[in-house]
């Protein structure tokens, strides 16, 4: 194996990407690095499709349920935990196998990430204080003044992002605007990627995000899942309630609509969301090999990723 090598395997939501990151890592003495925003909560494993119990038995996988569901998670945290990883399993010669739908996630490895510092504590403490006083439409106004191009890019209601912009202003005295001018920052420059894209049509991929929708709800226990959630009275805004198909199945939940409804609602909103990841995936990352349909086992996939390796 390339000393330095890390194997990527990206795709859209359904696409068998989990399964063949696991078969690869099984076979190359790998190991799984999870690259998906909702599969790194735990409790939530129906809702975020995680890896099942045989793909975790096939090999070994970090990174994956370690929040809790109360937890912001970002793409900053997440790449450090990422690289950090890395560098290990390359000082104990296996590949690393990344793996996951979350395409800023993998875009931040690949390409590097805008240079912002870590905002301290207190700074954070004291804009939520601001938000808890002042509320969000002042807020929104403040960041108007102090920084008009990156609140032109924002909806008023983006609470988390309208937030974290004035955070930063603060810490630095510098606008968010002007950090995205800065050239990215590269977390992994020794690094040799090797890159699989797993691209689906998209009415193939479209019909196991539906079949895939009906088994978390009506076979598995994704209710479950979104009903303890809500016994903890976490906010609507956190990432994990805001997972594929929670915000519709809790109007399910809260009598606003049938759970035939909620489910319909949620499927067109994932049908949706794996076309945008398609679309993404199609013009910002260049594979080495691109697979044209959903992996279910083909060996051939195996064999084309043994060639890119060049074990």
């Amino acid at each position: 194996m390339l000393r330095k090598t890390v194997l990527v395997i990206c795709g859209p939501t359904a696409s068998g990407k989990s399964a063949l990151a696991a078969e690869a890592a099984h076979v190359l003495n790998g190991v799984v690095l999870n690259c998906d925003s909702m599969q790194i909560y735990k409790d939530i494993p129906v809702i975020a499709a995680a890896p099942t119990q045989a793909e975790k038995e096939l090999a070994e996988h970090r990174l994956f349920e370690i929040y809790d569901c109360a937890k912001r998670g970002n793409v900053v945290e997440w790449l450090d935990l990422c690289v950090a990883e890395i560098r290990k399993l390359w000082a104990e010669n296996r590949l690393p196998v990344v793996a996951g739908g979350t395409g800023f996630y993998a875009e931040a490895l690949l390409n590097g990430v805008t240079p912002i510092p870590e905002t301290p504590a207190e700074i954070r403490k004291k804009m939520r204080q601001r938000l808890s006083e002042d509320g969000l439409e002042q807020l929104y106004a403040v960041l108007r003044e102090k920084d008009a191009v990156t609140a032109g890019k924002l909806h008023a209601n983006d609470k988390t992002r309208i937030v974290r912009a004035l955070e930063i202003i603060e810490a630095t005295g510098r606008k968010v605007s002007d950090w995205y001018k800065e050239p990215l920052l590269q977390k992994l420059p020794e690094a040799e990627f090797k890159i699989i894209k797993i691209m689906p049509p998209l009415d193939i991929i479209a019909e196991r995000c539906c079949l895939r929708l009906d088994k978390m709800v009506y076979e598995q226990k994704a209710l479950e899942e979104i009903k303890k959630l809500r016994a903890r009275g976490l906010d609507a805004a956190l990432p994990a309630m805001k997972a594929l198909g929670v915000p519709e199945l809790n109007q399910y939940l809260d009598g606003q609509m049938s759970l035939d409804e909620a489910v319909t609602l949620a499927k067109l909103h994932t049908r949706q969301y794996a076309k945008r990841q398609r679309t993404w995936l199609k013009n910002k990352i260049k594979a080495d090999i691109v697979f044209e349909n959903v992996y279910q086992g083909q060996k051939d996939y195996l064999q084309q990723i043994f060639n890119v390796i060049k074990l």
